[in-house]
């Protein structure tokens, strides 16, 4: 329970409905943020008043779980080394693949718990025939969390409850006040657990820096410098420090080993072909055979058309028609209609 109103519904909804509900926060962040905290994060410590007050009126028990030494080596510590490294990480992605629907899920058996629950917006549907589980995207698709949840398999799916995948954030509220919780008017959060400010950049720097390198166009001649690669990410336009002109320059291309990014126009900020890395696929097995999928290459975007190609060590996905700036290190996730298939790490454009 993030002290959310999302996450504070879910457990309501699952006592109402008569399961033995036990409230668990994580206390997650690192000693040196804890006096940062804004109070609006998922996850911050400043939440956990919130949890426990909404389990005391749910008349459930409520426990605090340290996961900071977890969360610091599988989230935070890759996260930074990733943007130093030229990418652009996920770190819900990396914190459910991890914390969530992995320290978590050997706590509950520790606990003698069946379930987990979050109040994460998906579905999880089992199939009466193979007695397979099927990731589904939650009713209300601008609420949908499917893109972070796509590493979770067979085994997480068989004991995850998602409350909230047939409701919209509306009705969400609505049930918080008709519980009478205090968090019924909660704003949702809207950044990085750990970077209380939003400067994603700054937090980085502060454990590292690629330094300052050339900023060129797609002909290779210099037109700017960056003060550091952990800054941008591929598709931005702003905070370049290019000047004006009458044609706009978005990133590229980030090329760690030389320091350097590449600009040009909004087209050559396409890519028809991507590399995927270690794809996660729901139901454990891979397609036998190149298919046709929706793709997002990055969180909230609309699905666009590819074709999903099973290549060693990974896929490739060869677009319909040329994908906007995907960059790597962010999740390429795969669908067919509602239903997640799996997704992995983007590794590469690998045609313009």
């Amino acid at each position: 329970m993030s002290g959310g109103v999302d996450s504070s519904v879910a457990a309501a909804l699952l006592a109402n409905d008569g399961y033995d509900v036990v409230g668990v926060t994580f206390n997650q962040w690192p000693a040196d943020l804890m006096a940062r905290s804004t109070g609006n994060g998922c996850c911050t410590p400043d939440t956990i008043d919130d949890a426990r007050r909404v389990c005391a009126i749910l008349d459930v028990p409520h426990y605090v779980i340290d996961y900071r030494r977890e969360f610091e080596a599988a989230v935070i510590d890759p996260w930074i080394q990733a943007y130093l490294n030229g990418q652009t990480p996920n770190p819900c992605v990396m914190c459910n693949r991890t914390v969530r629907f992995g320290s978590f899920l050997t706590k509950a058996d520790e606990l003698g718990a069946n379930f987990i629950a979050t109040g994460h917006y998906a579905r999880v549907e089992s199939d009466k025939t193979s007695g397979r589980f099927r990731l589904l995207t939650a009713l209300d698709p601008g609420k949908d969390q499917s893109y972070v949840l796509h590493v979770l398999g067979q085994r997480q799916l068989a004991r995850t409850l998602f409350p909230l995948g047939d409701l919209t954030k509306r009705e969400v509220r609505r049930l918080a006040a008709d519980f009478g919780l205090p968090v019924a008017r909660k704003a949702d959060s809207q950044e990085i657990c750990f970077v209380p400010d939003n400067n994603h950049a700054g937090y980085v720097r502060a454990y590292g820096s690629t330094g300052a390198g050339d900023i060129v166009d797609t002909a290779g001649q210099v037109v700017g410098r960056h003060d550091g690669l952990e800054a941008v990410t591929p598709g931005q336009r702003r905070g370049l420090n290019l000047g004006g002109g009458s044609v706009r320059r978005y990133v590229v291309e980030l090329d760690p080993a030389a320091n350097r990014v590449t600009v040009g126009s909004r087209d050559e900020s396409r890519a028809r072909q991507i590399e995927v890395r270690g794809v996660n696929w729901v139901d454990d097995v891979p397609p036998s055979a190149p298919r046709r999928v929706g793709v997002r290459t990055r969180y909230r975007m609309p699905l666009e058309d590819a074709t999903l190609v099973i290549a060693p060590g990974g896929v490739t996905l060869e677009f319909g028609e040329p994908t906007w700036a995907p960059a790597p290190g962010q999740s390429a996730v795969f669908y067919t209609g509602d239903q997640v298939l799996g997704g992995g790490t983007v590794a590469a454009v690998t045609a313009r």
